[in-house]
């Protein structure tokens, strides 16, 4: 039903120049997908840790002034009084946390849907406190030839999703946080249903159950209302953790199908399907019992996050034809080939 690209993975971080020098690329991974001049757009997640000397920590991290943000460099020897170290994650210096790595988005294009060219440039990075721990994991949407990005911004405060919109994957306007926090996971539909914007995005549930995928609706992609949970984990090897929306929902004549991922037992991560109703995408028409992808390839089971494969990135193309763009343990980025007519029929 899927197959695996025999060049995979396609994008990897050896093939990326550092935002900074002093920055190193860990991971490339995550990618959003679009179609553009006959392209196709990947926005990467790119993340960046530092090159430290003997006897010393190198954290990244931004500076912000009216100017925007600005990549720098703590380095700090491991013998000062005022470094501790918090774990793998990064470390916290007079009681303020810094991460081990920083995220941005930066963009990747292909004339045959395999073989990317990376800008040296990053195209969406940390503007403002809201995200000075990095942006990750962009979502696009095509509406009436602009393009609606979703991304994570991540801070002190927690993760938030928020919007910027571009024509021309050149100039980019950012339109601030339109998913407060803990909100990711944020998809658009391609297309406006009776009159209104929609979408599916994941709150992070700590009370009584866990992180489901849920639907909302907005008359102006700014302000969301009408929040429904459309489903939630299963009690499988493959979901038992939680769930969480991909890329933008397809349509397809039997309802729009949308690619989720699933966390399950031993932090392993797996594609699933959901088909929702054409006119009420709150209803759930068919939900897949079995993944569709999950890490089996050498590069999917081990790498910087082993045992993950997650997608943000599908191009459905008129003739049927499905790329699937997805991350492998936080490391690469993969594809996986299919058509709609295959995976309707597994549901």
């Amino acid at each position: 039903m899927i197959k695996k690209h025999m060049a995979n993975p396609i994008v990897q971080p050896g093939s990326i120049k550092p935002s900074r020098e002093g920055y190193r690329v860990k991971g490339s991974f995550n990618a959003g997908a679009a179609e553009y001049n006959d392209e196709i757009i990947l926005l990467l997640r790119v993340a960046e840790d530092c090159i430290a000397s003997e006897d010393s920590i190198a954290v990244p991290y931004y500076r912000f002034d009216s100017d925007g943000g600005h990549p720098e460099i703590l380095e700090k020897k491991t013998s000062d009084p005022d470094i501790r170290l918090k774990d793998t994650r990064g470390v916290v210096y007079k009681g303020k946390d810094y991460l081990s790595t920083l995220s941005h988005v930066r963009i990747a294009r292909s004339k045959d849907s395999v073989n990317f060219e990376v800008d040296e440039k990053p195209f969406l990075y940390p503007c403002d406190l809201t995200e000075s721990y990095g942006v990750e994991d962009a979502r696009v949407t095509k509406i009436d030839n602009r393009y609606y990005i979703t991304y994570t911004a991540v801070s002190r405060d927690g993760w938030a999703t928020a919007l910027a919109v571009t024509d021309d994957f050149v100039k980019i306007d950012r339109k601030g946080i339109i998913f407060p926090p803990l909100n990711k996971d944020v998809s658009i539909f391609p297309e406006t249903i009776n009159g209104k914007y929609c979408a599916l995005h994941r709150p992070h549930n700590e009370g009584f159950g866990k992180p489901s995928i849920w639907y909302s609706e907005s008359m102006d992609l700014f302000h969301w209302g009408n929040h429904k949970c459309l489903i939630r984990p299963r009690d499988t090897y493959w979901e038992e953790q939680k769930i969480g929306g991909g890329a933008a929902p397809i349509k397809t004549d039997k309802g729009w199908l949308e690619i989720y991922h699933g966390k399950g037992k031993n932090q392993i991560y797996s594609l699933f399907l959901l088909l929702l109703d054409l006119k009420d995408p709150s209803k759930v028409l068919k939900r897949g019992n079995e993944p569709i992808l999950f890490p089996q390839e050498p590069y999917e089971k081990e790498g910087f996050f082993p045992n993950v494969v997650f997608s943000n990135g599908v191009i459905a193309r008129s003739n049927g034809s499905v790329n699937i763009y997805y991350g492998a343990c936080d490391e690469t980025v993969c594809l996986a080939e299919t058509s709609i007519d295959e995976l309707l029929s597994t549901l």
